[in-house]
């Protein structure tokens, strides 16, 4: 005769120590629970309340210039050390962790247009309006308190005089080449006081370069007329260009898909393109009031951030069209300049009113070390959210935000003329002869005047 029993073991529900929790068992088959889809309904919904709750994504701002913040520069092998140049040509080097200045580079006699540090981390470039570009030493990290104090200011380690202002510089990635941008694009090397090529099409001004971080001989800039060009170093001319209806003022590379950048746009949009194929954009990122001044990717490639004359800073993702947060203080003025940290926890952003501010990438993360208990409940907050997002009531919940009154009505103001302009072009559709002398353009390739090769 056969006999069933229930065996259970002591070690299997007994706490090894009194502070331990109870174990707990329990049986997921889902003929017991017949509400549990309800009941998780509810927890994303009071999760979403809750991201709202803790959202405080500002964590300080760092004041020490005398002028507006033109542009900004991360170091590739510091973490929390970041560089800002303002428009009196002071250079700082920030220590984010303490929130101090700890060096400064005096010695431009106008504004400091670019900065960028070598991948190495140990040249720092930067270029201005004094027609200028200068090379200084980026102090050693291990005694990064004390530098600049018993040496006193430091002193660049060479000095490149051009025949133009300079408005822009970038560094290859891997390498001892740096491009800046200006009445031309000129490349130069550390070891020589003159470029080693230059590349012109047009006359007009460029206002940005970004080297690509997949093929360093690629490189990708912005004119004052408007056009997007793309340059090949192996090659004596530039590769190709588009030119769209408004100006760009910032480009940025994908660093987790090489061939794809975002464009920064006067026409408060940014642009995502394809290198392989310029005729129309991947996708058209919206939310902006005012003429997007900079953009820079996170190190993950997920998302990128961007700062505008609206005096926001938004986080798009890098597929999305719309902007995932936006941040916004009563005493930030127009952002000039924004940066992703590399380790994609933080962003800084560098405005009118002479202050670097440091916000939260997630802006209801909680910083610190997490426990394990906390660790696992924020995954299964962040997994509720993602299964219940397409619903009203969490959609509503997670999409709403705060927003100035001027910016409120500067976007109720956009779309009056975005809409007046669609009927117009509907009418002169439905108006015109039945050849089809007007054509219908979808956004992405509208804003495209022509490609040239």
């Amino acid at each position: 005769m056969r006999v069933r029993v229930i065996s259970r073991s002591a070690d299997e529900f007994t706490r090894e120590r009194s502070q331990d929790l109870q174990r707990v068992y329990r049986n997921y088959d889902p003929s017991l629970r017949p509400q549990a889809k309800q009941v998780e309904y509810k927890r994303a919904t009071n999760a979403a309340k809750l991201e709202k709750i803790y959202a405080k994504p500002f964590i300080t701002a760092l004041d020490g210039h005398r002028d507006a913040i033109s542009c900004m520069a991360k170091n590739p092998s510091y973490l929390k050390g970041i560089f800002s140049g303002s428009m009196d040509g002071e250079i700082c080097l920030w220590d984010i962790a303490s929130r101090r200045t700890v060096c400064k580079y005096p010695g431009h006699e106008g504004a400091v247009r670019g900065l960028t540090v070598s991948t190495d981390g140990r040249t720092l470039v930067s270029c201005g309006t004094d027609c200028t570009v200068r090379l200084w030493k980026v102090p050693n990290f291990n005694v990064m308190e004390s530098y600049g104090d018993e040496n006193g200011s430091p002193k660049p380690m060479a000095i490149y005089t051009g025949n133009d202002a300079f408005r822009a510089v970038d560094h290859q990635w891997g390498g001892n080449i740096f491009a800046t941008a200006g009445a031309r694009v000129d490349i130069w090397d550390h070891s020589r006081s003159q470029p080693v090529n230059t590349f012109e099409w047009g006359t007009s001004t460029v206002v940005s370069v970004r080297f690509n971080p997949g093929e360093p001989n690629i490189l990708a800039s912005s004119g004052s007329d408007r056009n997007i060009m793309l340059y090949d170093l192996r090659m004596s001319s530039p590769a190709r260009k588009i030119i769209m209806m408004t100006r760009t003022n910032s480009i940025a590379w994908n660093p987790m898909e090489p061939m794809n950048f975002t464009a920064a746009n006067e026409d408060c949009n940014c642009y995502s393109y394809d290198a392989r194929k310029l005729s129309e954009a991947k996708c058209v990122h919206k939310d902006h009031v005012s003429a997007v001044m900079d953009i820079d990717y996170s190190p993950t490639g997920r998302e990128f951030v961007t700062g505008s004359y609206d005096r926001t800073v938004r986080i798009f993702q890098y597929s999305g069209g719309h902007s995932r947060e936006v941040y916004h203080t009563k005493r930030m003025q127009r952002v000039f300049c924004v940066k992703y940290s590399f380790d994609a926890t933080y962003v800084i952003s560098g405005s009118d009113d002479f202050n670097l501010r440091l916000w939260k990438a997630r802006a209801s993360e909680q910083l610190g070390v997490l426990l394990p208990r906390e660790r696992k409940k924020h995954e299964y907050h962040e997994a509720l959210l993602h299964r219940f997002k397409h619903l009203l009531e969490v959609k509503r919940i997670l999409r709403h935000r705060h927003l100035p009154a001027s910016i409120y009505k500067a976007r109720k103001l956009r779309q009056t003329m975005t809409d007046a302009e669609r009927k117009k072009e509907e009418r002169r559709r439905a108006h015109s002869g039945p050849s089809g002398g007007v054509q219908k353009k979808r956004l992405r390739q509208s804003r495209i005047v022509a490609e040239v090769d």
